[in-house]
């Protein structure tokens, strides 16, 4: 009776961190603010989006009310061309889509090289 309790005793130990990590991770994803099914852009900077493609929302994440915020640093020539895009904060699977959609956005001109915090929101509800 004993060692059965030991062993019961060893298995909740060792499952009590890797359930406790997935709930946390879970509560994140569904906690974050999220607005629509393709993403909502906030933008950091008054630099208008002249051309927009909506970033795809994966099907797997849709399914299982995944969703949430993906922040992004988005770095735009002059010629309103996006140069490069950074994964800031959020899912990484919602966030490389975020960055595919956004490095074929394209923005009005401007006089220099500027650094943007782009912020597309998830919601797997609509």
């Amino acid at each position: 009776m004993n060692q059965q309790r030991n062993t019961a005793a060893g298995f909740c130990k060792a499952v009590t961190p890797l359930l406790l990590a997935c709930c946390t991770a879970t509560l994140f994803c569904f906690s974050a603010a999220a607005l629509s099914p393709q993403g909502r852009e906030r933008d950091s900077s008054d630099r208008r989006v002249v051309t927009r493609i909506e970033p795809e929302y994966p099907e797997t994440l849709r399914r299982l009310f995944i969703g949430g915020t993906v922040r992004l640093q988005v770095t735009v020539e002059p010629n309103g061309k996006v140069e490069s895009t950074e994964l800031l904060g959020g899912n990484p699977i919602l966030g490389q889509s975020a960055m595919k959609a956004v490095k074929q956005w394209k923005y009005a001109s401007a006089q220099g090289t500027e650094k943007l915090v782009v912020q597309l929101d998830f919601d797997p509800h609509r």
